[in-house]
């Protein structure tokens, strides 16, 4: 069954940043008035520590979604198209915005919205944007300040876990597969519907990285572990188990 948390709005604008590397930032605005672009850029910069915003990556790497009542039908009507270079991510994309199954229309493309060439021009200067660091930030959405933590944000290490109020999680999976893309769906909708407090989530493909399995003890996959607050505690292959997920949140420290 479909989860689709009672905060997330029935109309907004959204719009989605990939990096060439496969990294996602993304906003949800029900106002539908700000300029989110510049803000994701901004945010990139920050997150990844680059000299300056990739404002290149507009729009030839960009995703961006439509939902509006319709004035005479009084039905909710949805425009979603992405740009080639991220076309086949649209299993995030419905994923992130609650979208089902939904086949997302192709942007009209030219090489001047971004030219491969030029594009790949960067990459001396920005090599971490071609490097994948599996990580799905949403900003926060509506009034809330932009610097604020973000919802879902993949990071290796917190300065300081003594003052972080809210839930370190660490999701191990095995390659890239539809398996693998129905769990991040089904669990991005259970942690956005039942968590009221900020969350990090970390994804660790154990065939890229079998150090951090063996180090985490991973015998099978997926396994989604709570890291902070202690104690740490995990569960495996049980993401369609709401409330068998939800005790991984029980009796905690926060």
């Amino acid at each position: 069954m479909k989860l689709t948390p009672l905060k997330f709005p029935q109309l907004f604008k959204g719009i989605a940043l990939f990096t060439p590397g496969g990294d996602l930032i993304y906003c949800i605005d029900p106002s539908k008035k700000k300029r989110w672009h510049l803000h994701l850029c901004l945010e990139l910069q920050a997150v990844l520590g680059l000299t300056e915003p990739p404002h290149f990556l507009i729009p030839g790497y960009t995703a961006t979604i439509d939902k509006w009542l319709n004035p005479h039908t009084q039905e909710v009507q949805v425009f979603a198209e992405a740009y080639m270079p991220v076309l086949r991510y649209q299993a995030l994309l419905n994923a992130i915005f609650y979208t089902g199954e939904m086949i997302w229309q192709c942007a009209p493309w030219s090489e001047e919205f971004c030219n491969p060439i030029v594009v790949s021009s960067y990459y001396d200067k920005f090599p971490q944007l071609w490097e994948n660091h599996n990580f799905v930030i949403c900003l926060e959405r509506q009034d809330i300040n932009l610097n604020s933590t973000s919802q879902v944000v993949s990071t290796s290490t917190i300065d300081s876990q003594s003052k972080f109020q809210g839930y370190v999680l660490h999701l191990f999976v095995s390659g890239k597969s539809f398996a693998t893309e129905q769990t991040l769906q089904s669990l991005h909708q259970i942690l956005e519907e039942y968590l009221s407090l900020p969350y990090t989530l970390k994804v660790i493909d154990v065939l890229q990285h079998p150090e951090q399995a063996e180090v985490e003890l991973i015998t099978a996959t997926p396994t989604l572990i709570r890291v902070w607050p202690l104690p740490v505690r995990r569960i495996v292959g049980e993401f369609d188990n709401v409330e068998i997920i939800l005790r991984l949140f029980e009796s905690t420290n926060t």
